[in-house]
Order: structure tokens, then sequence, then C-alpha cells
């Protein structure tokens, strides 16, 4: 993968960082409001999902939204941290700056 992240998070950094136990962070992951993947066989998130202790505004709806339009979590994981020519910035950087809509419509517009 090429995912752009300056920082990966693992599952004890998660529990650290959003002061939850090691289920909840599970739950997080099963019900889509984080996405993970594995590197070198850790489970690990990207830091800038994270945004004053909690998953970043818009990132579950967005996920969701994105496998709903029939992509893989790896897929999700990698336009979520590219350049998106469309928003001139990575999607995850425009959802942490609260441009939830302009994420949306960009990915609506990937859909299958």
């Amino acid at each position: 993968m090429t995912e752009n992240a300056a920082a990966w998070l693992t599952v004890p950094d998660l529990v650290e960082e959003l002061g939850l136990g090691v289920g909840q962070i599970h739950r997080l992951l099963e019900d889509r409001a984080l996405l993970a993947v594995r590197r070198d066989g850790v489970l690990v998130v990207p830091a800038e999902f994270i945004r004053d202790g909690e998953p970043v505004v818009g990132l579950a709806g967005t996920i969701t939204l994105l496998a709903d339009s029939g992509y893989s979590d790896d897929e999700a994981m990698r336009w979520l941290l590219a350049e998106e020519e469309s928003l001139g910035r990575t999607p995850i950087a425009s959802l942490r700056d609260g441009h939830k809509s302009a994420v949306r419509r960009a990915a609506q517009s990937l859909a299958f």
C-alpha cells in the first residue's frame, strides 16, 4: 500500500488515545467508525483518523458510502489518504477541516 499517513496507531495506541478498552476499539472497527489495515501483521489506523480523542467527524459515514460504492477496505483507505483532485487535498484532510459534504460528493462520484 502507498498510504501517505505520517503516523499509524496500533490497537494499544488507540486504547490510550481514545481512552477506551480493547473491546471498544474492536467495536469501532467492526461498526466501521474507524478503518484499519494490517501492516507487517499488525492492525493499524492512520493517526489522521483521530481528532480530539475521537474518530474524525464524518469518517464513519464516508467509510460506509465508499463500501456501498463497492470499495474494499484497502481501496477506501487509499482513497481517504491520497490526494483527491476535486478536493485539492486528501479526503481525510477535508474531513478534519469540517468539509464532510464536499468529501461525500467526491466519494459519490466514484460509485461503480
